[in-house]
C-alpha cells in the first residue's frame, strides 16, 4: 500500500477516505453511506470502521494494518465490530432472508451497551439498512438518538428513500464516490476479468456488481435468454419457462429476478436504439436491436417496460416463477406482431 492510502478502501474511494479521516475527531455517532448498488459502499464503511478500531493509528488517522485490532478486524473476528445483514443460520448454512428482523436489532443494542472488549471504539454496520423491517427501524431510533459513548453506527444503503425519515434524520449522510469508467475498468482488469467493458455495461459501471456478473455460469444463462430476446418470432415460451424450473427450487425466484433484469436492460436498449441512440447494456447486440426497433411500436414498448418494472417489485413473491416468466415472454413476443 502506498503512502497516503487508506487500508481497505477501493482506489476511487481513497480521496474521500483521507478527507473523512482528517475530520475523524468530528465524526458523528451515526452515518448513512449511500450510493448506487455495486460501487463499494460496504467496503468504504468497513475501511472507516477499521480506522476506528485500530489501536495504533497512523498520523493521518488511518488504520495501521498491523496492530491486534487491525488483525481481528481483517479476520472478521473483532469483538467490538458487529455487522447486521439479512442473513440467518439454518442448519449451519447461511440463508438469505428478506428482512432484518427486530430481534437482530435488539441484540445489536444490547451489544452496544456492553463495555468495549478492547478498550476503544465499538462499530456497528447495518447492511443494507433499508432491509430493516418497520419494527427493527423503530427499535434502533432511541439508540441512534442517544448512542453509548465511543459507539458508532454505520448504515449502508443504496435505497435510502425506503428508510424512515426518522432514521435518516439521525444520521450524517456520506455519498460514496462513484468510479470513472477508466477506474472501474482498471480495477476489473486487476481482478483478472477478461471482458471488463461488457461486464461494466451490464452493471452500469458499478465495478463490484460487474465482478459478480462476470461469473461464467451467470453469463452462460444470460446468453441463452438474450438469444431468445433477439429472435422473438422463434421464441419458445414453454422452453424458456422450463429453464426457470430447471433451477433448484430455492433459486427459482432469483432466476426469475435475473430474467426480469435482463429483459429490462434489453427493452431499455431497444428504446434507445429506436430513438437513434446506442445500447448501453447490450453493447454487442446493436445490429440486432436496430433490426428489432423497426418493428416495435414505442408506446407498446413503453407499456411493457412499465409492466416489467412493476413485476420486478413483486419478483420475491410470485406464486409460480415459471408462469410469470412465460407470461412475460408471451407479452414480449406480442410486441413484434
Amino acid at each position: 500500500m502506498s503512502a497516503g492510502e487508506t487500508p481497505g478502501a477501493l482506489p476511487w474511494q481513497q480521496s474521500m477516505s483521507m478527507e473523512l479521516l482528517q475530520r475523524r475527531a468530528q465524526w458523528p455517532h451515526a452515518m448513512l453511506v449511500t450510493g448506487p448498488a455495486g460501487i463499494g459502499k460496504r467496503v468504504l464503511a468497513q475501511s472507516l470502521a477499521r480506522a476506528l478500531l485500530c489501536e495504533t493509528p497512523a498520523a493521518d488517522h488511518s488504520a495501521c494494518g498491523h496492530c491486534p485490532g487491525c488483525g481481528y478486524a481483517a479476520a472478521g473476528q473483532h469483538p467490538d465490530l458487529r455487522i447486521v445483514e439479512p442473513i440467518e443460520l439454518d442448519d449451519d448454512e447461511v440463508k438469505v432472508v428478506e428482512w432484518i428482523a427486530v430481534d437482530r436489532i435488539r441484540a445489536l443494542i444490547r451489544w452496544a451497551e456492553v463495555t468495549s472488549h478492547r478498550g476503544g471504539a465499538k462499530v456497528a454496520l447495518i447492511v443494507p439498512a433499508e432491509r430493516m423491517n418497520e419494527a427493527a427501524a423503530n427499535a434502533l431510533l432511541k439508540t441512534l438518538e442517544e448512542p453509548p459513548a465511543a459507539t458508532y453506527f454505520m448504515l449502508v444503503s443504496h435505497l435510502p428513500g425506503r428508510l424512515p425519515a426518522t432514521i435518516v434524520s439521525r444520521c450524517q449522510r456520506i455519498v460514496a464516490p462513484r468510479p470513472t469508467h477508466a477506474q472501474a475498468r482498471a480495477w476489473l482488469i486487476g481482478q483478472a476479468i477478461a471482458e471488463p467493458d461488457a461486464a461494466l455495461a451490464q452493471a452500469h459501471n458499478a465495478p463490484l456488481r460487474a465482478l459478480a456478473l462476470a461469473d461464467s455460469e451467470y453469463q452462460a444463462e444470460r446468453s441463452v435468454w438474450i438469444r431468445a430476446f433477439a429472435a422473438p418470432a422463434k421464441l419458445e415460451v414453454a422452453g424458456m419457462g422450463a429453464r426457470i424450473d430447471a433451477a433448484p427450487r430455492e433459486q427459482r425466484k432469483e432466476r426469475l429476478a435475473g430474467v426480469i433484469d435482463w429483459l429490462l436492460g434489453w427493452c431499455t436498449d431497444l428504446a434507445r436504439v429506436h430513438a437513434g441512440g446506442k445500447p448501453a447494456e447490450n453493447i454487442g447486440a446493436e445490429g440486432t436491436l436496430q433490426a428489432l426497433a423497426r418493428s416495435v411500436a414505442p408506446l407498446a414498448l413503453f407499456r411493457y417496460h412499465r409492466r416489467l418494472l412493476n413485476q420486478r417489485a413483486l419478483a420475491a413473491h410470485p406464486l409460480s416463477p415459471r408462469l410469470v416468466a412465460e407470461a412475460l415472454m408471451i407479452e414480449y413476443r406480442a410486441l413484434f406482431g
